[in-house]
């Protein structure tokens, strides 16, 4: 149930977003109710992500960072949508949401049945060659991570407990100096998640898409990031530029606050379901 304190935004938000095509830009705030943690809200541990250049230039870091994904993907493989994602997939079935650019990497808006979703950071369940782009599922690495790390993961689990797993599918675990890693079968080539590392360019064909999608649409509707890096921030700036009204829903502040024409300082679960109600 949204508090009292935010109803009158999100009327205000509904008023604004009801009757217009409206393209939502989704980021980890949006996921935390689904057990994913996020990278800067304001009740967050203060997290470093690994950029590219330390996944390509480091071979320890590299092994550090395999034997946690190990762990990781299957943690967030195993999430499910949460009250936010299933009211956007409500509106866009109702024709209110033309369709949503996210940040994440943990596929729930696809889970929850939205279709027009564009995935900006890539998806943590492919893998990709770096040298020659072939790219196969994470369950197939899975199985040959197994094989060249008998027990690795049974004994990670039964050690840890409950083991935490960042946005980007980064689990918290220590002892990896063993862990093997294994290369590309098709060339040899260095495997890497399908995912847009810190440091690292969204591919610009997925970027043209997606402003695409902003040049479409009537209202932007930002759920669960605070629009810190400039892959999320230039869409509501686009947005802004064209006259194109932005509502913002995040615990915390935003980067793009002086754009919103409402701001709902509030979780996205309850807000979103308030106004799937309101626009449906």
């Amino acid at each position: 149930m949204v508090d009292d304190n935010t109803t009158d935004a999100v009327a205000r938000a509904a008023e604004l977003l009801i009757g217009r095509r409206t393209v939502v830009i989704s980021g980890a705030g949006l996921s935390t109710d689904s057990g994913i943690p996020d990278y800067r809200g304001p009740d967050s541990p203060p997290r470093t992500p690994m950029t590219y250049q330390q996944f390509v230039g480091d071979p320890v870091f590299r092994q550090r960072y395999w034997a946690r994904n190990h762990i990781g993907w299957r943690r967030m493989d195993a999430a499910r949508p949460n009250p936010g994602h299933r009211a956007l997939a409500r509106l866009e079935r109702a024709g209110a949401v033309s369709g949503v650019i996210t940040q994440n990497v943990d596929l729930l808006h696809m889970k929850a049945g939205t279709r027009q979703v564009i995935d900006l950071h890539g998806t943590y369940a492919r893998v990709r060659c770096l040298k020659c782009a072939n790219l196969i599922s994470r369950m197939t690495l899975a199985q040959r991570l197994e094989k060249a790390n008998p027990g690795f993961a049974d004994n990670v689990s039964a050690s840890a407990g409950g083991i935490e797993v960042a946005p980007d599918a980064d689990a918290v675990v220590t002892d990896t100096d063993r862990f093997r890693m294994v290369d590309c079968l098709e060339c040899g080539g260095m495997l890497k998640p399908d995912i847009v590392y810190f440091g690292e360019n969204v591919p610009p064909e997925r970027v043209a898409a997606a402003f695409g999608m902003v040049d479409r649409a009537q209202a932007i509707l930002v759920a669960g990031s605070s629009l810190t890096v400039m892959s999320g921030l230039r869409f509501v700036r686009r947005a802004a530029k064209n006259a194109v009204p932005v509502v913002i829903v995040n615990r915390g502040r935003t980067r793009g606050d002086e754009l919103a024409a409402v701001r709902v300082d509030a979780g996205c679960s309850e807000v979103l379901g308030a106004l799937a109600e309101l626009c449906c």
